[in-house]
């Protein structure tokens, strides 16, 4: 190996402690005397995504960073796991809280972000890279457009997802709006944190976290393909918006059969190229074969996204 691996855990703004894996470079690999001051911070998924799970992936990521001198930082966001208990910090505020997808508000990722950033600066790292898989992506997205002015260096976008338009596409019409609707009348009634499956069986969801995934206006609504291909006239504010906004050295990567992708990737990707507002920053790029989660691929992952951090 080249790297030394550490469990760690950090605070946040609002109190919650998240934990992480830090795989730092060895000194005796490619670096110059003295500590890697390069650090590529990972956000994963929503659902069941934790870092943890993806033994394989998070290892050859590891290894292939480490040998360019980056250090490597996944580690678990709130919207880990569908639902369970964090610790919080500072009593007597603090104690336990439930979090997870089933409870998420994306724009929270801010806090998420920033935590690990902070923590990381008191290590030593100076110069940061943001990656984001699957939901991950929109949330770099979401977090450059709320706090455009931040530390990081360039991000890398990984099978970006398109939340409201494949729950409009698996509730249809009626039903899409009619769940719209529901969710901001209890939300409106207080009963936002109110568990529900009303979605599918095996997907919890809140009405607050329901409603802020599948809302066309809201803060999810990243990158709204569906719409776009098919001209559904969901979103009342204007389409790719917030991503518009990137104006930093970005890579995107999508799997040629990335099953969120409507069976179009090419397509999907032609129309982000079209659709970013900095041609200039941008890199596209289709790994053939892969899927969603780069599942086989990983090492192909992981070179293309090293050799683009180090061009």
């Amino acid at each position: 190996m080249t790297y030394n691996l550490r469990l760690v855990q950090f605070e946040t703004k609002d109190q919650l402690l998240l934990p992480g894996l830090l795989f730092e470079p060895k000194s005796n690999t490619c670096l110059p005397a003295g500590k890697s001051k390069k650090v590529l911070i990972y956000l994963h998924g929503n659902g069941s995504s934790s870092i943890f799970y993806s033994v394989n992936k998070m290892n050859i990521l590891a290894e292939e960073f480490s040998n360019q001198g980056i250090a490597f930082f996944p580690f678990n966001n709130r919207g880990a796991h569908y639902l369970h208990t964090i610790k919080k910090t500072n009593p007597p505020v603090g104690g336990e809280i439930k979090i997870g997808m089933a409870l998420e508000i994306i724009k929270d990722c801010i806090f998420d972000i920033d935590g690990a950033i902070n923590f990381l600066k008191k290590l030593g790292y100076s110069e940061f890279y943001l990656a984001g898989s699957s939901t991950g992506a929109n949330k770099i997205v979401v977090y450059h457009y709320y706090k455009s002015v931040n530390p990081i260096k360039k991000y890398i976008l990984l099978s970006s997802g398109d939340d409201v338009g494949l729950s409009y596409e698996m509730l249809g019409r009626v039903k899409f709006w009619l769940m719209l609707k529901k969710c901001f009348w209890e939300i409106k009634r207080g009963n936002g944190r109110k568990l529900i499956k009303e979605i599918q069986d095996d997907f919890l969801y809140s009405y607050q976290s329901l409603y802020d995934t599948i809302n066309p206006n809201g803060d999810y609504n990243i990158f709204p393909l569906n719409e776009y291909i098919n001209k559904l006239k969901l979103s009342k504010k204007p389409l790719f918006k917030e991503y518009k906004t990137i104006n930093k050295q970005t890579l995107v990567i999508y799997g040629e059969c990335d099953e969120y992708c409507y069976g179009v990737v090419p397509k999907c990707v032609e129309i982000l190229k079209k659709e970013c507002g900095h041609k200039d920053k941008f890199t596209f790029k289709i790994i053939k074969g892969a899927d969603h989660g780069f599942s086989g691929h990983e090492s192909e992952l992981a070179k293309t996204i090293s050799q683009w951090l180090t061009k």
